[in-house]
């Protein structure tokens, strides 16, 4: 089929979309036509998508990572925490959100986008709440594991909804732009306890607790009008108009290996366990989880504790919140996403990106001065959080199928969220402030993903030489990702 690239129309012959539940033919439109319906739809899917899955993700870090701000205004000392009984609670949210993103992500074929994301994040909300009235140790655990439970299939879940509305090419940028409200959570969160723990004493409760409540209460709002604003998909899109309906599912046709006659054919990937193989054992499911296990490693060490890293180096609790901000608003995440869309590359990024983040541990590592640690947190979190959106979309633009790619999406995000129990374990107060064996842990790990990385990209180069080779023929026309006509994104 022609594009855009290849003349001025669209190739004249006949062929059919679907649109509100009836087959039209595909119009010809000019280049200009094309690209003033592109600038609509993408604003229109852009300016509504997006700043709900952006909020509803900032919460879920923000509830799951608010746990170290309560640690170091009296958490630990009014619910008799030793350094072992904590770090149980930080794990046990990690075993029940690793147990639950698979089958998560897969239910979202019968379960609408549009129910599901919504109902996960006010349930979560309401369990975060929670924890602000846990009157030991045994129901802060409970509630620990089931906030796990209900956040696990979020992320996955929104990887998966992203790729069902745009092409792989603008993937990155706005996973760049929900992704980037973790490092806002971060800063965000720093400054909302510092507030909130002005309660204390409010209903007889201590400013900790009022953190959760609160937070947990305003994270089942947004959950609650979520659902109002979130499509099914796009053909359903109620702001969008029938001819942006029909662009919206011309592009996601053509963005595939194959280009497909009616919806029949477009509906036609059901499950099948042939499909669930190939996604779990697939080559680039395994570097890249590896590779996001290593960086999300730094990712959730840094949530969890930079308070108590920063309060380590010499500060009050109430300042240890607000020097946490600085560091995470200093991130880059959408600028470097959007360099990476404009590129059609991902691989390469993250190259220059860790780096910046191995040469800031190595400084924390080594140093001694408390203000040179502390600019090494600036390096650390402008490298690793500039390297997430790239890792997380990349395997979803190389994987072609709806469920051979929610099986591979999510079982990369399962392997890179064992990182939770490396971070659970590698800063224990005790091995304050310079916290070397934590940091040296880290450092290796980002090396080993710059090593995962590069191998990927190797590989990606290679299978698309291959393609170019004629050594591929044999998946021509399959619709799979092994089609000679579907080029992998390095």
């Amino acid at each position: 089929m022609s594009t855009l690239q290849d003349a001025p129309k669209l190739e004249e012959k006949s062929s059919f979309e679907h649109a509100e539940n009836v087959l039209v033919e595909r119009p010809i439109r000019t280049v200009e036509e094309e690209a003033a319906l592109r600038k609509s739809l993408l604003w229109k899917l852009d300016s509504r998508i997006l700043p709900v899955l952006a909020f509803l993700f900032l919460f879920s870090f923000l509830d799951r990572t608010n746990i170290g701000n309560a640690r170091i205004l009296g958490l630990q000392k009014d619910l008799d925490l030793d350094s072992a009984k904590y770090e149980n609670c930080l794990a046990i949210y990690y075993v029940f959100y690793l147990a639950v993103e698979i089958p998560a992500t897969l239910v979202m074929k019968w379960i609408s986008p549009k129910i599901w994301l919504p109902l996960l994040t006010a349930l979560w909300g309401l369990t975060a709440a929670m924890m602000g009235v846990a009157k030991n140790y045994h129901e802060f655990l409970a509630v620990r594991a089931f906030l796990g439970l209900l956040e696990g299939g979020l992320l996955p879940g929104m990887i998966l909804y992203l790729s069902m509305l745009y092409k792989r090419d603008e993937m990155a940028l706005r996973m760049g732009l929900v992704y980037s409200s973790a490092s806002l959570s971060g800063a965000f969160g720093g400054l909302l306890a510092t507030g909130l723990n002005r309660m204390a004493g409010v209903g007889g409760r201590a400013g900790w607790q009022w953190i959760f409540i609160m937070e947990g209460l305003m994270t089942i709002v947004v959950g609650s009008l979520a659902y109002f604003v979130l499509i099914k998909d796009v053909d359903t899109a109620w702001f969008l108009t029938p001819e942006e309906r029909i662009y919206a599912r011309e592009r996601l046709r053509d963005d595939g290996p194959q280009d497909l006659d009616d919806k029949a054919s477009f509906d036609r990937d059901r499950f099948s366990w042939y499909q669930f193989r190939q996604g779990a054992f697939n080559v680039q499911t395994w570097l890249l989880g590896c590779a996001f296990f290593c960086i999300v490693s730094a990712v959730y060490s840094f949530g969890l504790f930079v308070p108590t890293i920063i309060r380590d180096l010499g500060h009050s609790a109430i300042s240890a919140q607000l020097y946490s901000v600085p560091p995470y608003a200093a991130c880059l995440t959408v600028g470097v996403a959007l360099l990476s869309d404009r590129l059609k590359v991902r691989g390469p990024i993250m190259l220059c990106c860790l780096p910046i983040a191995i040469a800031g541990y190595a400084l924390i590592r080594t140093s001694r001065d408390n203000n040179v640690r502390y600019g090494a947190l600036f390096m650390m979190c402008s490298g690793f959080f500039t390297s997430v959106p790239c890792v997380m979309v990349w395997l979803s633009n190389n994987i072609a199928g709806h469920y051979k790619r929610a099986t591979a999406t999510s079982l990369q995000l399962t392997i890179a969220n064992f990182a939770g129990f490396v971070a659970t374990f590698i800063y224990p107060s005790r091995e304050g402030p310079n916290y070397v064996r934590g940091h040296t842990i880290v450092l290796s790990l980002l090396c080993t993903a710059w090593v995962l990385t590069a191998t990927n990209v190797a590989y990606c180069a290679y299978q698309n030489k291959r393609k170019a080779e004629g050594k591929c023929e044999e998946f021509r026309g399959d619709g799979s990702d092994r089609d000679p006509a579907f080029k992998y994104i390095l």
